[in-house]
């Protein structure tokens, strides 16, 4: 990783690409799924690259009481909650706490598939290889939701690209995803955004046009 950071998400994504290609891993029948909203953005580039199809993987993390950026667990496309029991107790978050936080997730996954799949039928991933793409990850709670959904979902291969991600969440992603791809894993890792000169958040508006022109 040139100057250990990235440009911004775009340069992230082709590097990517580029690196899944090297690797013989992926092509245009894969599909690409990407996080929102940066992941769509790294996501897009992937896709290109590899000649597939752009889709989007809904899923919702679950912050940490007083902290929203730390994820305790995360709600899957489908719904199902995976929680960090040991992390969850060690913030404070009770049952009650958490049973409110999920549904609350459950919520807003359920507006994000109409805000950026509309009136199309749920991604169907039987049988199919899927590169599920996202920016970079931290604790990875959001990505192995993904990946958890994907195997009850039928999926072939299941592959997750990331930027950069801390050593110690390497491993936890492997327990997902039959391969995991990962440009950076530093050991001084604090958040995300400190690996990009350009991290500025993305639109929804962003979103569903990267969808509409890569979308399978």
């Amino acid at each position: 990783m040139p100057g250990d950071r990235f440009a911004d998400r775009t340069d992230a994504g082709r590097a990517l690409g580029e690196e899944l290609r090297a690797r013989a891993i992926g092509d245009e029948e894969a599909v690409v799924l990407g996080i929102p909203r940066g992941g769509v953005v790294t996501a897009a580039q992937v896709a290109e690259i590899l000649g597939g199809p752009l889709e989007v993987a809904l899923a919702r993390k679950v912050g940490a009481p007083g902290n929203a950026e730390l994820a305790i667990g995360a709600v899957g496309p489908d719904g199902s909650a995976m929680i960090d029991e040991e992390l969850s107790r060690r913030v404070g978050a009770t049952a009650d706490w958490l049973a409110r936080a999920v549904e609350h997730e459950r919520h807003e996954l359920a507006e994000r598939q109409q805000r950026f799949r509309g009136g199309r039928p749920p991604l169907d991933v039987t049988g199919r290889d899927v590169i599920v793409v996202d920016d970079g990850v931290a604790t990875g709670s959001t990505a192995i939701a993904v990946g958890r959904w994907l195997a009850g979902a039928g999926a072939r291969h299941r592959i997750l690209a990331v930027p950069v991600a801390p050593p110690q969440t390497v491993g936890r992603l492997r327990e997902a995803y039959h391969d995991v791809v990962v440009l950076a894993a530093p050991s001084a890792f604090f958040a995300v955004g400190e690996f990009y000169a350009d991290f500025r958040q993305v639109t929804d508006d962003e979103v569903r046009e990267l969808l509409r022109s890569r979308g399978g």
